[in-house]
């Protein structure tokens, strides 16, 4: 079954709100840049390529009433660290520069996504074993992106092909990502899962039944540090301790060409309230202090390789 994250209409975006999943599915009519900037903030839509497409419809939304500087600002002070978000404003601020269509470029940027997304997936298909148990963090899938998705896809493309897979699918505190989103889609593809909690997975390793780890990424430097969601580099630190291949999934959209190291990476520091609460359910005293990075930077060194739409780059030790 096909999953969407959203769909452009011409005047409006239809956007499916990922903070009510797994429960219901509701799509948010949105209509203009500051519904978009807030839909992105809020995390009715996340995952860095998904993000960079609807900022690019929110781009379109937003020149039909207001400069198109500010809107490009507006849109660009939604989120910190997913470089997916500045490419395709850029693109998009290049595109009215040189008088394209914008339209047409918001389009091209999510179907060179979702391209990408199928490319990656037939390339890193061939990296996992038949009968292979994997583990994914966070959202990595079609919510998470154009379609398709990107660690996810992998697991997808291998699905497909006809190789028996199996995904332990990481919970992702604090916003549970993995239990609500991944499975989600892991369930309405049909592909066997088992839901863990986060600190599970170097047990499941040292026991010998994880076979890979696939995650996505937020944006990559040039010497290929990863900043993905926050848990991504405990889990390669035990990954490599255990001899367990480490595999990051992204587009070449998500490589920052500007930045050297991860050390130079913005970290975004979400509200307490997300760790210490969930949908109205208090899960700490009122009175504690909690802290919420939202990403953390896993050094090149302890990724195996690194899976774009334009080939699959091993990392050297």
């Amino acid at each position: 079954m096909e999953v969407k994250a959203f769909y452009w209409k011409g005047d409006h975006l239809l956007l499916l709100d990922q903070r009510e999943l797994p429960e219901r599915e509701v799509w948010l009519k949105l209509t203009d840049h500051l519904q978009v900037a807030d839909a992105i903030k809020s995390m009715a839509v996340r995952g860095a390529p998904a993000i960079g497409c609807v900022a690019s419809y929110g781009f379109i939304l937003g020149i039909k009433k207001e400069d198109p500087q500010k809107v490009y600002q507006v849109l660009r002070n939604t989120r910190p660290t997913a470089y997916n978000l500045f490419w395709a404003l850029e693109r998009m601020m290049k595109a009215l520069k040189e008088g394209k269509d914008p339209e047409k470029e918001a389009m091209s940027i999510e179907q060179e996504d979702y391209n990408a997304n199928r490319r990656m997936g037939e390339l890193g298909k061939d990296l996992i074993p038949d009968g292979a148990n994997v583990l994914t963090h966070c959202n990595t899938g079609a919510l998470a992106t154009a379609g398709w998705g990107t660690a996810l896809g992998v697991i997808r493309s291998a699905h497909y092909s006809g190789k028996k897979v199996h995904v332990f699918v990481n919970e992702t505190r604090p916003y549970l990502q993995g239990s609500r989103l991944t499975a989600w889609e892991l369930l309405k593809e049909g592909i066997p899962h088992t839901v863990i909690t986060d600190m599970t997975a170097g047990f499941l390793m040292k026991k010998g039944l994880i076979d890979a780890v696939l995650v996505g990424a937020d944006r990559i430097t040039k010497r290929g540090d990863v900043a993905n969601k926050i848990g991504t580099y405990t889990l390669s630190v035990l990954a490599k301790a255990h001899g367990v291949p480490f595999y990051v999934v992204a587009p070449t959209s998500t490589f920052d060409p500007n930045i050297e190291s991860g050390e130079d990476i913005p970290i975004e520091e979400r509200s307490e309230e997300e760790v210490k609460s969930f949908k109205n359910c208090t899960l700490a005293p009122k009175e504690s202090r909690a802290l919420h990075l939202a990403f953390d930077i896993t050094p090149a060194e302890n990724i195996t390789a690194i899976i774009t739409e334009e080939g699959i780059k091993y990392i050297k030790p």
